[in-house]
């Protein structure tokens, strides 16, 4: 059957493929950039504070004063990307990567080894993992004595981001919730701090990692076209060549440095024995948790693999335009979620607090975690956020598991997961891992929208029975508070 869904045998797609092509021609055609819907969301939550009796002169002090609210934490999530690419494209991460490009011995395993490879290092660093996955797919796509679909490779290679990002280290709103000085003051009074013990770390959230990356694996292994379907790189027009250019030579005295290793050595040495008196001095969990912490690893590991501060720089002004659309939506969803929140209306009441009385009468229990799944899930497609988004959702969605008494560790887990959903079917996270990849989102989004398919049930069945597993516990307020 998977045969025959992702089967071409000539200009057309068949089946489902086939509905997918179609869905990916249009959103090429029709969707704006991310950041339109970013301001657009800006209006429609201005409008609607309005329609609750807020006055004009309060929504806009919310807009402005809120706007800068997030600076630090959009540092840090621009951070995420660039370090995730500098790391992928340093010269040791190459030769590991041609290297697993020898194991796979099947145009099959080859694809689901791909997809394997990227959610495990996706768990890691999800800005890592769309670099690393494409430059894999890549690596075997030129080999020889192996003819793999190279469609199938590159939608394989975005399954780090298109199926478990979220539920690994980089997670946006994980960290969020794990960093007391990132969460708008607002929002800590209603969660308190969560950190990854009470979220990437629960059991129930490992299992749920483990069932989507074998769910995963499985499809991507089955839907790799085979025989006469298959298009290699070369049929699509594909320039496989990725030698590296070399740096300028030195040409002069003051730029020793530069082309030296010393500086980036001792740099190492020195952020491994902060990294080492961390864990001796702290608990494991409040090390992990930091995402300070986390990005200055994977700044200096970069560093240092790269070898000399040239080549490191060289890397970093590449993976820059990666991070535009961070730095520039980010500040947009502080602006929103400062509206929700501060924005009162009739009855002193705010956006927040009518959308969490409507989740709360939803119910707690299993009907709770499948309805705000769906919710995210939906707003994702419409809002493409990279985690973003739950500094708009996190003020009524947690007021409503609060009141609910749903587990708020698992609340945050519930959207970690449903987060995922709509990369699958919108492509606007591909587009790093197009570039490198150097094809279009319409020849992937057929592979990854058979995905969506399964998903989508799974997901919802998980959230839900996992979800009875949990009990309640109050908000733990950081020290000081």
């Amino acid at each position: 059957m998977a045969d025959a869904v992702l089967t071409n045998t000539g200009a057309e797609e068949r089946g489902l493929a086939r509905v997918a092509q179609r869905m990916a021609a249009w959103t090429e055609k029709w969707f704006p950039d991310a950041y339109i819907f970013a301001l657009a969301g800006v209006v429609i939550i201005a409008v609607a504070a309005l329609a609750i009796g807020a006055s004009p002169q309060s929504i806009a002090d919310s807009f402005g004063n809120g706007f800068w609210d997030l600076t630090a934490f959009t540092l840090q999530m621009a951070m995420v990307v660039l370090t995730g690419y500098v790391v992928a494209t340093s010269p040791p991460v190459a030769k590991l990567i041609n290297r697993l490009a020898l194991i796979p011995a099947t145009a099959r395993t080859a694809v689901s080894f791909v997809a394997l490879m990227s959610m495990s290092v996706s768990f890691l660093n999800w800005g890592l993992s769309l670099v690393f996955g494409g430059l894999l797919a890549r690596a075997i796509a030129r080999r020889k004595d192996l003819t793999v679909d190279y469609r199938a490779l590159g939608a394989a290679a975005f399954m780090g981001l298109g199926a478990v990002w979220a539920l690994g280290l980089s997670s946006s709103a994980a960290q969020l919730q794990a960093t007391a000085a990132s969460l708008p003051p607002a929002l800590l009074k209603i969660t308190g701090i969560l950190d990854f013990g009470a979220t990437i770390f629960t059991w129930q959230s490992l299992l749920t990692l483990a069932i989507l990356m074998a769910l995963t694996t499985v499809i991507a292994h089955f839907s790799a076209p085979q025989g006469g379907a298959i298009r290699t790189a070369e049929d699509l027009g594909v320039d496989l060549d990725d030698e590296p250019s070399e740096s300028a030579p030195r040409s002069r005295p003051g730029e020793w440095l530069e082309y030296s290793m010393i500086l980036p050595i001792l740099a190492g040495i020195l952020t491994l024995g902060w990294l080492v008196s961390q864990f001796l001095t702290k608990p494991f969990l409040t090390v992990v948790s930091s995402l300070n912490g986390y990005l200055l690893v994977f700044l200096i590991l970069g560093l240092v693999l790269h070898g000399t501060p040239r080549k490191f720089l060289q890397a970093v002004t590449k993976a820059v335009p990666a991070t535009a659309g961070i730095l520039v939506q980010f500040p947009l969803y502080a602006a929103m979620a400062a509206i929700l929140t501060k924005a009162t209306g009739h009855g002193g009441m705010t956006i927040s607090a009518h959308l969490a009385e409507f989740f709360s009468d939803i119910g707690g229990g299993g009907a709770f975690a499948v309805v705000i799944a769906l919710y995210t899930a939906v707003l994702g497609l419409l809002v493409p956020s990279g985690g973003g988004k739950w500094l708009v959702e996190a003020p009524y969605v947690m007021q409503s598991a609060t009141d609910v008494q749903m587990n708020l560790g698992w609340t945050v887990q519930i959207y970690n997961i449903a987060e995922a959903l709509p990369n699958l079917v919108n492509p606007f996270f591909m587009l790093p891992l197009l570039a490198v990849l150097r094809l279009r989102a319409r020849d992937l989004v057929g592979f990854t929208f058979l995905q969506f398919l399964f998903h989508l049930p799974v997901v919802l069945l998980l959230v839900w029975l996992l979800g009875m597993t949990f009990q309640f516990v109050p908000p733990v307020m950081p020290a000081g508070q």
